[in-house]
């Protein structure tokens, strides 16, 4: 450990009273839930504006909900995450401040070469962080300055060692607000080959799933999964929606025995909807599907869907919520036809089943286990 140099012991260098204007997304009224975190803090709090060069690019990762890629907008930004909720957070709070010019990509996109600055939100997933710093070190100039922070019990246990690997010689900054900062610089040797998706099959089919970084559960099969595969619907569907569809496993468990229907597979997660597209690719190419990355079901038309699965989250980045999915079925009620069905599984004790009988009246248990529940329940009107 180190002590900060001078240009990081000086605060808030770059604005930070745009913070308390700043949504979560979807925006709640009341949320007690605030939009930016202190690693937020410590990252802008280490950057001096009037260093930067107005005409390089300003590369951002991983910004949940656009206090750094705001606080960066008179810049050439380029903030990229695998959450389509972080994007429209972030197109939210820049329209909502009367901000415009940043660029909002997935990790699958082209990145910016040559960034005078990159400012990383150090991301729980050490495969994902892996990924990113594959990615970013050959893009990277001599005097690109590198900034990641995160959390003290978000960051990955080896983050400071995979930095110093992927990118090159790495400082740990002292601590500051429960958070950790880190700076790197750019060495000589050659990029390291970027991590591959991890691959493995399918208990019990003929299948193979291919997961890429981020993916929920990318090594096995997890176990509210395994539990609704056993479980699934029987029956002629018109459409199918498998809703928070992560590698699209619950989807390609129906396909296999009921291909004629329309599958649409859906998730916030860019490379979970990758995932699920080389899935159906890989096993079931006949298969009529299409993978969207998408805030729950918004935009879709109403009484539109036969059956909906879902496996929702009990959280929002670090923050443990059951928002999301409130929405996700009260946006299954909407798109489902009377008669429709959702068909859910979740923790017990997360007491779903009180949701589903406000939305849809009521909901039958198909099956349960001492941690997981599958509840059924059909849209009567």
């Amino acid at each position: 450990m180190r002590p900060l140099p001078v240009w990081e012991r000086i605060q808030l260098h770059l604005p930070t009273s745009h913070l308390g204007s700043l949504d979560r997304f979807p925006p709640r009224d009341n949320d007690p839930l605030q939009a930016w975190d202190a690693a937020d803090l410590y990252l802008l709090s280490s950057v001096t504006a009037a260093g930067l060069d107005p005409q390089r690019p300003v590369l951002i990762l991983n910004d949940h909900f656009g206090a750094l890629t705001t606080a960066l907008a008179d810049f050439p930004v380029t903030s990229v995450s695998d959450s389509q909720i972080s994007h429209l957070a972030m197109a939210h709070n820049l329209a909502k401040l009367g901000l415009s010019g940043p660029t909002m990509v997935d990790n699958l996109a082209d990145w910016p070469q040559r960034p005078q600055l990159v400012l990383i939100q150090l991301p729980k997933q050490l495969s994902l962080l892996e990924y990113q710093l594959a990615m970013l070190k050959p893009l990277l100039a001599d005097d690109s300055l590198v900034l990641a922070a995160g959390r003290d019990r978000d960051i990955p246990e080896r983050a400071e060692k995979m930095l110093a690997k992927y990118i090159g010689a790495t400082d740990r900054c002292l601590g500051w607000k429960k958070c950790r900062l880190f700076v790197s610089q750019r060495d000589d040797k050659a990029p390291l080959p970027m991590p591959r998706p991890q691959s493995w099959p399918l208990e019990g089919t003929a299948f193979t799933l291919t997961n890429h970084a981020n993916v929920f559960s990318r090594q096995s099969l997890d176990i509210g999964a395994r539990l609704m595969l056993e479980h699934l619907p029987q029956g002629h569907f018109g459409r199918v929606i498998d809703l928070g569809c992560g590698n699209g496993v619950l989807a390609l468990g129906l396909a296999a025995r009921y291909p004629d229907c329309h599958y649409t597979l859906v998730d916030e997660s860019h490379f979970a909807v990758a995932s699920a597209r080389d899935n159906f690719a890989a096993n079931l190419p006949d298969v009529a599907v299409e993978c969207i990355a998408n805030d729950c079901l918004s935009g879709f038309k109403a009484k539109s869907a036969d059956l909906v699965l879902c496996n929702p989250p009990f959280h929002q980045q670090q923050a443990v919520t059951d928002h999301i999915a409130w929405q996700m079925m009260k946006d299954a009620h909407r798109v489902l036809r009377v008669g429709g069905e959702l068909r859910l599984v979740g923790n017990r004790h997360l007491g779903y089943h009180l949701k589903l009988k406000r939305l849809f009246g009521g909901c039958t248990v198909v099956a349960s286990n001492r941690k997981f529940v599958i509840l059924s329940a059909k849209k009567r009107k």
